[in-house]
């Protein structure tokens, strides 16, 4: 896979998946936007470590559910670098809670990340990339989309919603060289896993037939791929990085 002369923008990649998705695309060639809403030192971080891979890269604090602020991060990577070949809507959060105690501010601040950013991002970037005629948008989804889980109808909501708008984007784009994928990520070994205790990971870990946790840099090769030329007969997908959860 080789991604020199791309310019990519990762969403919510100040740590974790988000991290270890930019280290990838530059890894491969990528010139990259870092791009996160909190703590710009940590931010600036990851952008030290790209650049360490003698990789063009900014650091760009955006909120990815304003529409103007949106439109900056898209702008400022074009006037930036002439471009936009591919964008990753990586940023999301949760706010776990059975459905009867699910406040309305529960539902509406992870419906608002994890899914309507991926509505203003993707509308923004397919501007420069409809000019091109070249594009890859690729979503982060989750298996929690696929299959459901009990405390997280706000988060399952979200992720199918991804899914489903995955799907009709491609259909609208596919001619004019743009490709729309969806990547749905299992248990990662992210901060998140990382507070469980030795036990609850066992206990985890027992419901995934592979029998262990993925890692970011699991989910950063498929994102990797579907960016690639590799994967330009490839749209519309959703491609499961789970250790085979979603097929049980």
């Amino acid at each position: 896979m080789n991604l020199s002369h791309k310019v990519a923008i990762v969403t919510g990649s100040g740590r974790g998946i988000g991290q270890a998705i930019a280290m990838k695309l530059a890894e491969v060639g990528a010139s990259v936007i870092v791009n996160d809403i909190g703590d710009p030192e940590s931010l600036e971080k990851v952008a030290e470590q790209v650049r360490a891979m003698s990789r063009a890269c900014l650091a760009v604090i955006a909120d990815v559910t304003s529409p103007a602020d949106v439109n900056r991060l898209v702008e400022t990577a074009v006037s930036t670098y002439g471009r936009l070949d591919i964008l990753v809507n990586n940023a999301g959060v949760t706010r776990d809670q059975l459905l009867l105690r699910m406040s309305d501010e529960d539902w509406d601040t992870v419906l608002n990340i994890d899914l309507k950013s991926a509505f203003l991002c993707t509308r923004a970037a397919l501007r420069p990339m409809l000019k091109q005629r070249w594009g890859r948008i690729i979503s982060i989804a989750s298996i929690v989309g696929l299959i459901g889980n009990p405390g997280q109808a706000n988060y399952a909501a979200a992720k199918a919603g991804i899914i489903g708008f995955t799907k009709s984007v491609a259909k609208e784009v596919a001619s004019r060289g743009i490709t729309a994928n969806a990547i749905a990520p299992g248990f990662i070994d992210t901060r998140m896993t990382q507070q469980l205790d030795e036990k609850q990971r066992q206990e985890l870990a027992k419901l995934i037939p592979a029998g262990y946790l993925g890692t970011p840099r699991d989910v950063a090769e498929a994102v990797a791929f579907l960016a690639s030329d590799e994967a330009r007969y490839i749209t519309g997908q959703v491609l499961s990085v789970d250790g085979g959860m979603a097929c049980v």
